[in-house]
């Protein structure tokens, strides 16, 4: 039976495709009310049209996370319409790719301003309404954290930034009834790898992931809303993600080894 999330207004940025949108789904599947964010309002009206579709509820909110501002109204607006919120799932991100002594400082200021500064953005903006509804905030990490691959030095350093905010939020939320889950996904099918270091999307980009781990959007969507029902404090998944988050954690030495056969 999956867990419900029946009448919950859930948020979720990043919603217009790939993970975000497949989680926008199957939270409407389970019940809940959704609202997508992103910043391009057509895939986002996609989503939407396929959660009504399908006899779900939803709605889309489009906007830039990195714009503090324009979040904080956006989870003022939610609340607004719908009397609370419930679930908040700060899902927006990319990817800079590149060796570490080719990236300039450019490279990291975009990269940090959408995977950390955003996420940041819609955790602070959620969680004095999560407060009242005691409810559950999502951040989308990476296990990249636990194996950081050569040519993502950039990427890697912005999901252990969100791991580490998830793992503090986690404590300083103790006892207000609001849980903090830190979802760190191993190969998932999404538009990541289409996204160019600039955050301009090729629709035609090849994506250079390792099809035959690659989990599907709407698998990971299921894992994710469970783990979001559960109240995790860490929620790892796909077995390839598992197993190195946990070669990661107690063998880095051989992890790095691993690693460096791979290397760019």
């Amino acid at each position: 039976m999956a867990r419900r999330f029946d009448d919950l207004i859930c948020w979720i940025t990043g919603g217009g495709s790939g993970l975000g949108a497949a989680l926008a789904c199957e939270l409407a599947a389970r019940g809940g009310v959704v609202v997508v964010s992103g910043r391009r309002e057509g895939p986002l009206q996609e989503v939407v049209g396929r959660i009504e579709a399908a006899g779900g509820r939803a709605e889309a909110l489009p906007l830039d996370v990195t714009d503090e501002d324009a979040v904080r109204e956006a989870a003022a607006a939610i609340v607004a319409r719908h009397g609370r919120l419930d679930v908040a799932v700060a899902n927006a991100g990319y990817a800079v790719s590149g060796r570490v002594e080719k990236l300039c400082a450019a490279d990291l200021r975009r990269q940090l301003d959408v995977n950390v500064i955003g996420v940041l953005n819609t955790a602070t903006a959620a969680l004095p309404h999560l407060r009242e509804s005691r409810g559950r905030l999502g951040l989308v990490g990476s296990v990249i954290v636990y194996a950081p691959a050569p040519g993502n030095g950039a990427y890697a350093a912005s999901k252990a930034a969100v791991h580490a905010l998830g793992q503090t939020l986690s404590v300083e939320l103790k006892g207000s009834g609001v849980s903090c889950t830190t979802i760190h996904p191993g190969f998932v099918e999404s538009d990541i790898a289409r996204v160019d270091n600039q955050g301009v999307y090729h629709p035609d980009r090849k994506d250079p992931r390792p099809a035959q781990l690659m989990w599907t959007a709407d698998a990971a969507a299921r894992s994710m809303a469970d783990g979001l029902h559960k109240r995790k404090r860490e929620h790892v998944f796909t077995g390839h993600g598992k197993v190195a988050a946990f070669l990661g954690r107690h063998f880095p030495g051989l992890m790095a080894l691993l690693l460096s056969q791979g290397k760019r």
